[in-house]
């Protein structure tokens, strides 16, 4: 131990800050980087696997849609086109499924308005939406992304942000939201 002491003693403060930061580095490393490393392989293992499956899929006449698709008329292909769109009916599951979200993420909705516009000569209904959230700024982010994830049909046309003050954390946030609806 005296020997340890001197040769620290040696080093001086520069030499003691670089071989504290040789041994936090080597911590991160064993703590951060090993695992990402891991975590990094499996998904490289599961993505050899899908590109396999989907191989085998393309080989065994499976993924003929492709082909199908190619051949499909306007009419057809503006068809599907439509039928990708929930039905004007289903418009509780959405809103429900808008809530669940804001549940997850732990997002406060507020006293939302609701608004079924019909076009005369459209195909596709529009459900206008204006969602009070209030929350913190990486919670709402994370509304938003699961929210489109969990409602494909749905597009925001307008943010607004407001912040009580610079101290405060949470938001108050003002979304517009369009459902599109096949009628």
């Amino acid at each position: 131990m005296p020997l340890l002491r001197w040769q620290l003693g040696r080093l001086g403060n520069l030499g003691k800050v670089g071989i504290g930061l040789m041994i936090a580095t080597g911590i991160y490393y064993l703590l951060v980087v090993i695992p990402q490393e891991a975590e990094l392989q499996k998904l490289k293992d599961r993505a050899v696997t899908l590109q396999a499956q989907a191989a085998s899929k393309n080989s065994s006449g499976e993924g003929g849609d492709l082909e199908a698709s190619k051949k499909m008329s306007g009419d057809q292909a503006l068809q599907v086109f439509y039928e990708f769109f929930p039905r004007v009916d289903s418009s509780p599951f959405w809103i429900r499924e808008l809530v669940r979200v804001a549940k997850k993420q732990g997002v406060e909705l507020t006293s939302s308005e609701y608004r079924l516009i019909n076009e005369k000569d459209a195909r596709l209904a529009r459900y206008e939406m204006v969602l009070p959230v209030k929350g913190k700024y990486s919670q709402i982010r994370a509304f938003i992304a699961d929210a489109l994830e969990a409602v494909p049909a749905m597009a925001i046309s307008a943010i607004a942000m407001k912040r009580e003050n610079t101290v405060s954390d949470k938001l108050e946030v003002r979304l517009e939201i369009n459902l599109y609806m096949n009628k």
